[in-house]
């Protein structure tokens, strides 16, 4: 695997991208997910922190004192107006900045990049529809102040961007990549070909989403009722009309039947190695390619099931420099959709081989399937597998479907492998595959 870059200078030591913090805002069992070790006992163990109440679903249940606790010197006139999704990406990017050991109130972020990656606009809607709906006549001038004020920090997709740049008072690149579920995924590359490239030497890449629970629940209701006149005129070949959110996500299992959906936020934070070593951070491991692709389908919700521009993205990933046969485990993007399986598996069989069965997981069963964190989410917790020495078990994922091209890890234990490579996974609904190599700390 030691081979040589087709551009060495891109690879030169000193610009390596290494993760040196992760910070988190999630779905916990009793309490939210903040942590490295708090996500890591979660998805070590295979808990799921999805709540039934109607449909299953995954909140994080973040307290104004929690968020209190962690900003208490936050300017009211602005952070009264804050929404959901900045408060959820404001506190992952404060505990990824504890956990890298650095302290963005002394300035320690003023030069970085401050990458956001968005999937929804649930969290926008309230603040666009009180300003749509504002009577100028009756609004007072105060009140017409408040209504600016809100919709000028929430109603755009560089909403948490913007509070997160005004925070850590960077003067360096800011802004939000929107490609659903791959997002985030999608600003890791960005931040490790900005510090490859020399424009920054830290960059701080956040994923965040929230889902409105009475939009999944009333869809669930419409289609209740749509399923029934769809069973009516039904013949044995068709398939369900939609999955359900009524019954628990299931990836790679033999029951898996549908997704569900979660919020929070979570939050990378990527040096070059020059400066994390320079400043005696510790290092996760490092983010050594990234390539992406999409189906070229013109449905714009369709996803080609051979799994053949998977394929793709992962080629151009590791190129001529990186060797699929040193790559045992891969985090899979899978949210219990068995399409997405199905172009997992099918993707997986033609890189690897018939005769290999890598180890490939997923946890969006913990935490729901959140969208825009995902990309930061698989991202942390692979390099924390890496660290480990250890794989997390697919949770909720108990007895694997038949023909899978890969090992699940069914159950609620992590799996032992000594490994310094690895692959992960993330898609947008008819857009974007994309692919991302991460290495160990010695990794080459």
């Amino acid at each position: 695997m030691n081979r040589e870059a087709e551009n060495p200078e891109e690879f030169e030591s000193g610009r390596d991208a290494v993760v040196t913090g992760v910070g988190f805002c999630l779905p916990g069992q009793e309490k939210p997910v903040f942590t490295a070790e708090e996500a890591w006992d979660v998805a070590a163990n295979g808990r799921s922190c999805l709540r039934y109440d109607e449909v299953y679903y995954g909140s994080v249940g973040l307290t104004q004192e929690m968020f209190d606790e962690r900003f208490p010197d936050l300017p009211p006139f602005f952070s009264r107006h804050y929404t959901t999704a900045h408060r959820y990406g404001l506190v992952s990017l404060s505990e990824a900045c504890a956990d890298a050991g650095l302290n963005y109130r002394d300035g320690a972020l003023g030069e970085a990049a401050i990458l956001v990656g968005r999937g929804g606009v649930d969290a926008s809607i309230d603040s666009y529809l009180s300003v749509l709906r504002a009577d100028p006549d009756t609004t007072t001038a105060p009140e017409a102040m408040e209504l600016f004020v809100a919709a000028q920090q929430a109603v755009t997709p560089s909403d948490v961007a913007l509070v997160q740049g005004a925070l850590t008072r960077s003067n360096g690149p800011c802004y939000t990549v929107s490609c659903g579920c791959a997002s985030s995924a999608v600003q890791i590359g960005t931040a490790r070909r900005m510090i490859a490239q020399g424009e920054v030497d830290i960059a701080v890449v956040t994923g965040v989403d929230v889902f409105n629970v009475q939009l999944i629940q009333n869809i669930q209701r419409l289609l209740h009722g749509a399923q029934q006149t769809y069973d009516a005129l039904r013949t044995p070949d068709m398939p369900e009309l939609v999955p359900s959110f009524l019954s628990l996500m299931r990836p790679y299992d033999r029951r898996a039947d549908c997704i569900n959906h979660g919020e929070g936020s979570a939050t990378v934070i990527i040096e070059s190695r020059e400066h994390a070593v320079r400043r005696g951070a510790h290092l996760y491991g490092q983010v050594l390619s990234t390539a992406m692709t999409r189906d070229g389908l013109a449905n714009p919700l369709a996803c080609e099931d051979t799994g053949s521009e998977l394929v793709s993205a992962v080629r151009r990933c590791l190129g001529d420099r990186w060797d699929l046969a040193d790559v045992p485990y891969v985090h899979g993007g899978s949210d219990g959709n068995l399409v997405v399986t199905t172009f997992e598996s099918n993707a997986i069989r033609e890189l690897y081989g018939p005769d290999r069965r890598p180890l490939m997981t997923s946890q969006e069963g913990c935490f729901g399937h959140n969208g825009a964190p995902a990309g930061c989410v698989g991202v942390a917790l692979t390099l924390m597998m890496l660290e480990r020495g250890e794989v997390c078990p697919t949770a909720n994922c108990e007895d694997p479907a038949d023909g899978l091209s890969f090992d699940p890890v069914p159950g609620v234990r992590t799996r032992p492998l000594d490994f310094d490579y690895a692959l992960t996974f993330n898609y947008q609904v008819g857009g974007v595959k994309n692919a991302i190599l991460l290495g160990s700390t010695h990794a080459v």
